[in-house]
Protein backbone atom coordinates (compact mmCIF):
# COMPACT_ATOMS: atom_id res chain seq x y z
CA UNK A 1 0.00 0.00 0.00
CA UNK A 2 1.44 3.54 -1.27
CA UNK A 3 1.33 6.33 1.69
CA UNK A 4 -1.04 8.18 -0.51
CA UNK A 5 -3.24 5.06 -0.59
CA UNK A 6 -3.11 4.42 2.91
CA UNK A 7 -3.72 8.26 3.70
CA UNK A 8 -7.01 8.19 1.94
CA UNK A 9 -8.08 4.64 3.73
CA UNK A 10 -7.01 6.39 7.06
CA UNK A 11 -9.07 9.10 6.19
CA UNK A 12 -12.34 6.86 5.81
CA UNK A 13 -11.72 5.22 8.83
CA UNK A 14 -11.02 8.09 10.92
CA UNK A 15 -14.48 10.27 9.40
CA UNK A 16 -16.15 6.90 10.47
CA UNK A 17 -14.81 6.78 14.20
CA UNK A 18 -15.53 10.47 14.06
CA UNK A 19 -19.34 9.65 13.11
CA UNK A 20 -19.17 6.98 15.75
CA UNK A 21 -19.08 9.02 18.51
CA UNK A 22 -22.62 10.26 18.02
CA UNK A 23 -24.06 6.99 16.33
CA UNK A 24 -23.16 4.23 19.00
CA UNK A 25 -23.84 1.26 16.15
CA UNK A 26 -19.67 2.40 14.66
CA UNK A 27 -16.63 2.08 16.18
CA UNK A 28 -15.96 5.53 17.76
CA UNK A 29 -12.41 6.54 19.12
CA UNK A 30 -11.06 3.35 19.75
CA UNK A 31 -10.87 3.08 16.01
CA UNK A 32 -9.18 6.28 15.06
CA UNK A 33 -6.77 5.87 17.73
CA UNK A 34 -6.13 2.16 15.77
CA UNK A 35 -6.10 3.80 12.18
CA UNK A 36 -3.55 6.41 13.29
CA UNK A 37 -1.13 3.76 14.73
CA UNK A 38 -1.80 1.92 11.75
CA UNK A 39 -0.93 4.87 9.55
CA UNK A 40 2.50 4.77 11.56
CA UNK A 41 3.21 1.36 10.35
CA UNK A 42 2.64 2.15 6.84
CA UNK A 43 4.24 5.61 6.50
CA UNK A 44 7.05 5.31 8.99
CA UNK A 45 7.62 6.92 12.30
CA UNK A 46 8.88 10.07 12.28
CA UNK A 47 9.49 12.40 15.05
CA UNK A 48 6.12 14.10 13.95
CA UNK A 49 4.11 10.76 13.70
CA UNK A 50 5.70 9.44 17.06
CA UNK A 51 4.20 12.87 18.75
CA UNK A 52 0.99 12.78 16.91
CA UNK A 53 0.49 9.06 18.00
CA UNK A 54 1.15 10.39 21.95
CA UNK A 55 -1.19 12.95 21.93
CA UNK A 56 -4.13 10.67 19.95
CA UNK A 57 -3.49 8.36 22.40
CA UNK A 58 -3.79 10.48 25.43
CA UNK A 59 -6.81 12.29 23.77
CA UNK A 60 -8.01 8.62 23.14
CA UNK A 61 -7.95 8.25 26.88
CA UNK A 62 -9.50 11.24 27.83
CA UNK A 63 -12.09 10.23 25.32
CA UNK A 64 -12.99 6.63 26.86
CA UNK A 65 -12.84 8.20 30.37
CA UNK A 66 -15.15 10.67 29.71
CA UNK A 67 -17.82 8.33 27.85
CA UNK A 68 -18.02 6.55 31.86
CA UNK A 69 -17.27 9.67 33.79
CA UNK A 70 -20.05 11.70 32.38
CA UNK A 71 -23.04 9.59 32.29
CA UNK A 72 -21.88 8.64 35.75
CA UNK A 73 -21.66 11.34 37.42
CA UNK A 74 -25.07 12.90 36.13
CA UNK A 75 -26.69 9.59 37.05
CA UNK A 76 -24.99 10.36 40.79
CA UNK A 77 -26.00 13.97 40.76
CA UNK A 78 -29.36 13.21 40.11
CA UNK A 79 -29.48 10.66 43.04
CA UNK A 80 -30.46 7.60 40.69
CA UNK A 81 -29.27 4.43 42.65
CA UNK A 82 -26.67 1.76 41.42
CA UNK A 83 -29.95 -0.28 40.45
CA UNK A 84 -31.31 2.19 38.16
CA UNK A 85 -27.98 2.72 36.66
CA UNK A 86 -27.22 -0.87 36.16
CA UNK A 87 -31.29 -1.26 34.30
CA UNK A 88 -29.80 1.63 32.25
CA UNK A 89 -26.97 -0.28 30.97
CA UNK A 90 -29.16 -3.86 30.46
CA UNK A 91 -31.76 -1.19 28.80
CA UNK A 92 -28.84 -0.34 26.66
CA UNK A 93 -27.25 -3.51 25.87
CA UNK A 94 -31.44 -5.03 25.03
CA UNK A 95 -31.74 -1.96 22.95
CA UNK A 96 -28.64 -2.12 20.75
CA UNK A 97 -30.30 -5.58 19.69
CA UNK A 98 -34.25 -4.25 19.48
CA UNK A 99 -33.65 -1.32 17.61
CA UNK A 100 -30.09 -0.71 15.62
CA UNK A 101 -28.30 2.54 15.96
CA UNK A 102 -30.37 4.13 18.45
CA UNK A 103 -31.25 1.56 20.51
CA UNK A 104 -28.86 2.03 23.24
CA UNK A 105 -29.94 5.61 23.91
CA UNK A 106 -33.57 4.76 23.77
CA UNK A 107 -32.92 1.22 26.29
CA UNK A 108 -30.66 2.93 28.59
CA UNK A 109 -33.39 5.54 28.98
CA UNK A 110 -36.45 3.22 29.21
CA UNK A 111 -34.00 1.11 31.94
CA UNK A 112 -33.25 3.98 34.06
CA UNK A 113 -36.83 5.20 33.93
CA UNK A 114 -38.60 2.17 34.86
CA UNK A 115 -35.89 1.06 37.51
CA UNK A 116 -36.38 4.44 39.01
CA UNK A 117 -40.21 5.06 39.04
CA UNK A 118 -39.98 1.01 40.83
CA UNK A 119 -38.08 2.33 43.16
CA UNK A 120 -39.73 5.99 44.11
CA UNK A 121 -43.04 5.54 42.61
CA UNK A 122 -42.95 8.95 41.77
CA UNK A 123 -43.22 10.14 37.93
CA UNK A 124 -41.33 13.35 39.00
CA UNK A 125 -38.20 12.34 40.44
CA UNK A 126 -38.30 9.47 37.58
CA UNK A 127 -38.26 12.07 35.48
CA UNK A 128 -35.91 14.19 36.69
CA UNK A 129 -33.29 11.23 36.79
CA UNK A 130 -33.98 10.32 33.66
CA UNK A 131 -33.53 13.52 32.16
CA UNK A 132 -30.12 14.17 34.33
CA UNK A 133 -28.71 10.85 32.78
CA UNK A 134 -29.99 11.45 29.37
CA UNK A 135 -27.96 15.15 29.18
CA UNK A 136 -25.08 13.36 30.76
CA UNK A 137 -24.69 11.13 27.80
CA UNK A 138 -25.53 14.24 25.60
CA UNK A 139 -23.05 15.66 26.77
CA UNK A 140 -20.38 12.75 26.69
CA UNK A 141 -21.20 12.13 23.20
CA UNK A 142 -20.30 16.30 22.58
CA UNK A 143 -17.21 15.70 24.37
CA UNK A 144 -15.84 12.34 22.28
CA UNK A 145 -17.08 14.34 19.25
CA UNK A 146 -15.14 17.06 20.04
CA UNK A 147 -11.92 14.60 21.35
CA UNK A 148 -12.44 13.08 17.85
CA UNK A 149 -12.56 15.97 15.57
CA UNK A 150 -9.14 17.24 17.39
CA UNK A 151 -7.56 13.33 16.84
CA UNK A 152 -8.45 14.14 13.19
CA UNK A 153 -7.15 17.07 12.75
CA UNK A 154 -3.48 15.92 14.46
CA UNK A 155 -3.57 12.94 11.89
CA UNK A 156 -4.49 15.52 8.89
CA UNK A 157 -1.54 17.60 9.98
CA UNK A 158 0.84 14.08 10.34
CA UNK A 159 -0.58 13.33 7.07
CA UNK A 160 0.42 16.60 5.29
CA UNK A 161 3.80 16.49 6.77
CA UNK A 162 4.23 12.98 5.42
CA UNK A 163 2.80 14.31 1.51
CA UNK A 164 5.64 17.10 1.97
Amino acid sequence: MTDGEATVVVLILMLIGLAGTLLPILPGILLMWAAAIGYGFVVGWSGTGIAVVVLVTILTVAAVVSGVVLPKRAADDSGASKRSQLAAAIGAVIGFFVIPIIGIIIGAIVGIALSEYLITKDWELTKQSTVAIAKGFGVSAIAQFMIGFSIMVLWAGWAAVVHL
